[in-house]
């Protein structure tokens, strides 16, 4: 982990040329041990190939006397509350629970931290801090769909969004439950530093740099028996090496063995989405990785992907990403090699 002195005024200099970049994740007596680590694991650590310009991070102390996390870990900090007052970026990693009070000083100095601009991020049970803090209220906001319910009960001026895997309102982010902090963590660095810096980390953490569709496919359901969802692995596998093909709705049943109904139907419950809806995620995640390897024009793309021809890529990307394909090339692809 990247330490950071105690002392405020190292971290204040006027000549430092990205304030935002410090990262100031809460520290609490119950720490929640996976949601810390990933904030940890994504801003905490030396990146030297990242260059200097990467995040720096801090812990701060909510609480006095010594911190213990899930596990039997105890928490060593860099210093309180005061460090919120110069984080750019401020992790709430969990929470101790739904119903856990607030403490006063936490509160009033996320309300100053967020008046004064800083990015304020929860992971999963996190959000019942930014929501008690009053710093949701007229957003949208997710967490673990277990606690969605909760949430929206509590907080009737948050909208509630339990289907996504996290929520970007620009200043403040949310995240769905626990391993969706890491995708939301990712999403920042993508934010921040472009495509291929996330594509790095992820790469690092051997995790994919994006994942699409949302957690109402990890809702809790029962084991699924050996029958027609367990025939739809090869299924899936093909399709992915072949998007450039077309795939009709009918070819895929026949070729998963089920009637057109009942395809839908196990197809729904085993990824989350309908077949098509599916389909078009894949081909425009395929999509993404060549435009940001910027090796290829945006007509060979939409072919490599089953699109077709370049308008039918256009009219997909806007819809879905609100960018044209040479939009999100300049602005996410990998900068060219020199000669």
């Amino acid at each position: 982990m990247a330490r950071l002195p105690i002392t405020i005024e190292i971290m204040t200099k006027r000549d430092d040329p990205s304030p935002d970049r410090l990262v100031v994740a809460l520290a609490y007596d119950g720490l929640c041990t996976f949601e810390f680590g990933l904030a940890v694991e994504v801003f905490g650590l030396n990146r030297p190939e990242m260059g200097a310009d990467w995040y720096r991070f801090a812990v701060a102390a909510v609480d006095e006397g010594p911190l213990r996390a899930t596990g039997g870990v105890r928490i060593m900090v860099d210093g309180g509350l005061d460090l919120l007052e110069v984080a750019g970026t401020i992790v709430v990693p969990g929470w101790r629970g739904a119903e856990a009070p607030l403490p006063a000083a936490l509160v009033a100095a996320l309300r100053r931290a967020h008046a004064r601009g800083a990015r304020l991020l929860s992971i999963c049970s996190g959000v019942f801090v930014l929501a008690g803090a009053g710093l949701l209220d007229g957003r949208r906001a997710t967490t673990h769909w277990r606690h969605a319910p909760v949430l929206a009960a509590r907080f009737p001026a948050v909208t509630v969004d339990p289907d996504v895997l996290y929520v970007d309102e620009g200043q403040v982010l949310t995240s769905a439950g626990s391993a969706a902090g890491l995708d939301l963590c990712l999403h920042l660095v993508r934010r921040d530093f472009g495509a291929a810096a996330a594509n790095r980390v992820a790469r690092r953490l051997v995790v994919p740099a994006h994942r699409d569709g949302g957690q109402a496919q990890f809702v809790e359901r029962p084991v699924p028996r050996p029958g027609p969802e367990a025939r739809l692995a090869p299924l899936l596998d093909r399709l992915l090496a072949s998007l450039e093909q077309p795939h009709s709705l009918a070819g895929m049943a026949d070729a998963a063995g089920l009637g057109l109904r009942s395809f839908i139907r196990h197809f729904k419950a085993a990824t989350g989405m309908a077949p098509g809806e599916w389909l078009l995620a894949q081909r425009i995640a395929r999509a993404r990785e060549l435009l940001e390897e910027g090796r290829t024009g945006v007509e060979q793309v939409a072919e490599a992907c089953g699109f077709g021809t370049a308008a039918t890529l256009r009219h997909h990307f806007r819809r879905r990403l609100g960018l044209a394909p040479a939009a999100y090339r300049a602005r996410f692809g990998a900068p060219a090699m020199p000669q």
